[in-house]
């Protein structure tokens, strides 16, 4: 997460948006200072997820251009240690459905099911109603898949606060 401070503003580290670093990544400073800008995480990423965006050149994850795999090629490829081991989770991160989904205005779509290959996204039957999507956190790997199936854009993915037992 980018923290708009002075510091950050005279470092040129902010932005419109938070930046999705990719998987097993250190904390968004750590990276920002140890990343070398080589990019070869983007080159060697198999789904071409990883891009690089705005002035700073850093690598970042576009989820409206494909998921991540989490083949762990942007982890091996890189010379710099920005990343975490691969034996632990890749990140916290996950999906989160909003109010423009279309079934909340009742159309029937199930495209973000259809390209959940965890099976987190599901349709809950209403009485007289579309069915409309739950999401089963737990379940849920944050790859993204989801985002860029959606026609009308009504998902994104979120960071989930650890602190609060990924409640929120």
């Amino acid at each position: 997460m980018s923290i708009l401070s002075r510091r950050n503003l005279l470092r040129g580290q902010w932005r419109g948006h938070d930046a999705i670093r990719p998987p097993w990544s250190v904390d968004e400073a750590l990276f920002t200072d140890g990343c070398s800008r080589c990019h070869a995480c983007v080159e060697a990423c198999e789904t071409g997820v990883i891009m690089v965006s705005g002035n700073q050149s850093f690598p970042e994850l576009d989820f409206q251009r494909a998921e991540c795999t989490f083949c762990k090629r942007c982890v091996e490829v890189c010379p710099e240690p920005i990343f975490h081991s691969t034996e632990s989770q890749p990140w916290q991160r996950y999906a989160v459905i909003n109010q423009t989904c279309l079934t909340y205005q009742g159309v029937a779509c199930r495209s973000c099911q259809d390209a959940c290959e965890p099976y987190a996204i599901k349709f809950k039957l209403r009485l007289g109603g579309i069915a409309q999507p739950e999401l089963e956190r737990e379940s849920c790997t944050g790859c993204g898949g989801c985002v860029r199936s959606c026609p009308v854009q009504a998902i994104t993915t979120r960071e989930s606060d650890q602190d609060n037992d990924g409640k929120q």
